[in-house]
């Protein structure tokens, strides 16, 4: 690996045993076996290196976990498909549970900068291309306008249901209810 790369890693390990606020430069160089300019010369700073970390992170854990379930159920209807993701993604949610904190900890400190913002928006999309294109493998007999409609779905429950899995594992909706929920909407 590469400087870059040891950075992204130590950033990684550094940022779930500590948590983003108390994480330093200092502990993510030392993580990482680099000198401390090495941050500012690969990330500029600390905050845009936790960041690239933490989307790193969330996205190999959550993104695989949901790339795999999707794949294991193409075969199945959509919808079926659909409620069987739903009724995975807490066991995906528990195997990332740090990531899933720090992540929530760090969105918070990023979106009261403008520019941290719009860069978190920019993510969120690729995040929602990358279930799209899940899908679209998964399913190819839908369309394009379909794959993306299901993927902003899928994209808004993952990070909604992470939240809310959090506070209480507990009180998710089943994907079973969610299945039901939509098929009563397409109804209307």
């Amino acid at each position: 690996m590469g400087n870059r790369e040891d950075l992204l890693a130590g950033a990684r390990r550094a940022i779930l045993e500590r948590g983003v606020a108390k994480v330093t430069a200092r502990d993510i160089a030392a993580e990482a076996g680099v000198s401390l300019a090495a941050i500012g010369y690969h990330f500029g700073s600390k905050d845009e290196l936790v960041t690239a970390a933490l989307l790193e992170s969330v996205g190999d854990g959550i993104g695989d976990g949901m790339e795999a379930i999707v794949g294991e159920t193409a075969a199945l209807p959509l919808l079926d498909g659909f409620a069987r993701l739903w009724d995975r993604m807490p066991e995906v949610f528990e195997r990332n549970r740090e990531a899933l904190l720090a992540s929530l900890e760090n969105t918070v400190r990023v979106l009261r900068d403008a520019d941290g913002a719009k860069a978190l928006g920019e993510a969120a999309e690729q995040g929602y291309l990358g279930v799209a294109e899940q899908l679209r493998d998964a399913h190819p007999e839908l369309g394009e306008d379909e794959v993306v409609a299901v993927a902003k779905l899928d994209f808004a429950l993952v990070q909604s249901l992470g939240i809310m899995w959090l506070m209480n594992p507990e009180s998710l909706p089943s994907g079973e209810e969610f299945a039901r929920a939509v098929a009563v909407l397409a109804r209307d």
